[in-house]
């Protein structure tokens, strides 16, 4: 799902030349041809577990490197159906960002990595994503959900520390206004380094990792009106439901919590900044963990994921500081002690028992 479907290791073996091909790839559809690249992108050969049973059976860290050219045309193909400019194509890593992945992963609790080691097909690098990160869904023969990948742009993470990625994403949603500002800090300054904003986002794609073929959410490949009622999904259900007229996901919160529809993250503020404050007063009357967690039910799963593993299992920090004047008008931390967000937290510990 990316870091909009698009959120946001290394590569201290590198995979073999015979794991994957490596002649370019070129999308088969034109820039504006996006009902051809929606056709394309079904039963893609890197949807299929086949092409990722190498990877699969490799130590987690070794499953790792530039986008084979499979990936990039897949990449491509799923820009061109989305109306994206950005045209990806695999990246050069350099041996410092290898460096920075690998500890970003090896520092990452062992629990994390165990759900992981069945469900993880490689964390693969291009350029000109048009998103810090981006993770899918791979089947097996029965088109079964069974495991997935993630892509990383290497260009939009190679020169941020934590907490300026961390504070750039969290403006996304608003509109900028004089006199008002929002400042996020998920490491301590000793910690604020490349290498921790790689493994907050990587913590997120794990997020959507985890949850492939588990009854957290439906598929983020389904649209609302195919989710039946009956969907065994506690997670989904604990804060979404399903406007089927509309083709919609709703949540349990949105008829006091008028913003939510209007909260887009990275694709074009909708919100004016002298209404961050009511955001984050509403959210904290919601189950909700983060603010993105509020745009999908995927991204509700991974941001919560995400949160808890670097919060309560890493025991670092996570605060939204907003300033109105220079001065701190709102403080918004982790609510993994507080009661609204119990129900979820008692998911995720059953999660890593």
């Amino acid at each position: 799902m990316r870091i909009v479907r698009r959120l946001l290791l290394l590569l201290v073996v590198a995979l073999p030349a015979t794991v994957f091909s490596q002649e370019p790839a070129q999308p088969a559809c034109e820039e504006s041809e996006k009902e051809c690249a929606a056709k394309a992108l079904k039963d893609h050969v890197v949807t299929r577990v086949d092409f990722w049973r190498a990877a699969l059976v490799k130590p987690i860290l070794d499953r790792m490197g530039a986008a084979p050219p499979e990936l990039v045309e897949y990449l491509n193909l799923d820009n061109i159906k989305n109306g994206f400019p950005n045209r990806p194509h695999a990246a050069k890593v350099t041996p410092d960002f290898r460096r920075d992945v690998h500890n970003a992963i090896a520092e990452i609790p062992f629990e994390v990595r165990q759900l992981l080691s069945r469900k993880l097909a490689g964390i693969y690098f291009v350029e000109d994503l048009g998103g810090t990160g981006y993770t899918d869904e791979i089947v097996d023969a029965g088109a079964k959900a069974v495991a997935g990948f993630i892509v990383l742009d290497l260009s939009v993470l190679a020169k941020q520390t934590a907490n300026a990625w961390a504070t750039w994403k969290e403006n996304t949603p608003f509109k900028a206004q004089p006199g008002i500002r929002l400042v996020a800090e998920i490491e301590r300054k000793q910690q604020n380094n490349r290498k921790n904003a790689i493994q907050y986002i990587l913590l997120h794609e794990f997020g959507h990792v985890v949850s492939i073929n588990e009854k957290f959410h439906p598929s983020w490949k389904l649209e609302a009106r195919e989710i039946p009622a009956s969907a065994d999904f506690p997670w989904f259900w604990s804060s979404w439901d399903v406007s089927p007229e509309d083709n919609l996901f709703v949540t349990h919160y949105d008829r006091d919590f008028a913003q939510r529809k209007d909260v887009v993250y990275y694709l074009g503020a909708k919100l004016p900044a002298d209404q961050m404050i009511a955001v984050y007063d509403n959210l904290e009357q919601t189950n909700f963990a983060t603010l993105y967690s509020v745009t999908r039910p995927g991204d509700d799963f991974a941001e919560a994921f995400a949160s808890y593993v670097h919060t309560v299992l890493m025991k670092k920090p996570f605060e939204i500081r907003i300033y109105r004047d220079d001065k701190l008008a709102k403080l918004y931390k982790s609510c993994w002690t507080e009661k609204r967000c119990l129900q979820k937290r008692r998911m995720l510990e059953r999660l890593f028992n």
